[in-house]
């Protein structure tokens, strides 16, 4: 090759990334193409987190989560249940999805809670849209019952009484948090 002629450069194109062959003048298409497979790959974990959640979101839909304190407490007491309330941050806070994910969220706690409790999300996200009057119910629940931290479980007898409160993550299963739910409903 003469030093007068330019220099040609050539791409190889297969089913991988292009790869230069003479030259420099394309490394650096070379190097963006394979960052930008790079960042797809860095998604991968944020859609499955949003998926994560989008499925624990409706595993406890399926089990008839209330909102309304009012209509909880009357459907308690009409139905003589206990009244469990869940105080959470749902989309944020990791022990709550873990809460969520391997206790609430089972059959067997499903089963039992159908028979015997009337279940209460009071709810503190940072990424999902509340009404001005929920998050103004939860943040006054929040003070009544003194919540400090997410997750906190609170149970409440059909006259609104607190007959137990659990801080924090329940670590002995979907069994042992059943065991000691009907434990209260018996006493």
């Amino acid at each position: 090759m003469s030093p007068a002629l330019p220099r040609r450069v050539a791409i190889v194109r297969t089913a991988l990334p292009p790869v230069e062959v003479g030259g420099s003048g394309l490394a650096r298409l070379t190097s963006l193409h394979e960052i930008s497979c790079v960042k797809n790959y860095r998604s991968i974990p944020s859609i499955a987190v949003a998926l994560g959640l989008t499925i624990a979101a409706s595993a406890q839909a399926d089990t008839n989560w209330q909102t309304d304190y009012k209509k909880a407490q009357e459907e308690a007491k009409s139905s003589h249940k206990l009244l469990l309330l869940n105080f959470s941050g749902s989309d944020w806070c990791g022990y709550c999805i873990r809460l969520n994910r391997e206790i609430l969220s089972k059959p067997q706690f499903k089963e039992y809670a159908n028979k015997n409790l009337v279940l209460m999300e009071v709810d503190f996200p940072r990424g999902k849209a509340q009404t001005v009057a929920l998050r103004r119910q939860n943040q006054e629940l929040a003070e009544e019952y003194q919540i400090q931290g997410f997750p906190t479980v609170i149970v409440l007898n059909g006259d609104g009484r607190k007959i137990w409160r659990y801080d924090g993550y329940f670590p002995d299963g979907p069994e042992a948090f059943i065991a000691e739910l009907e434990r209260l409903r018996k006493s």
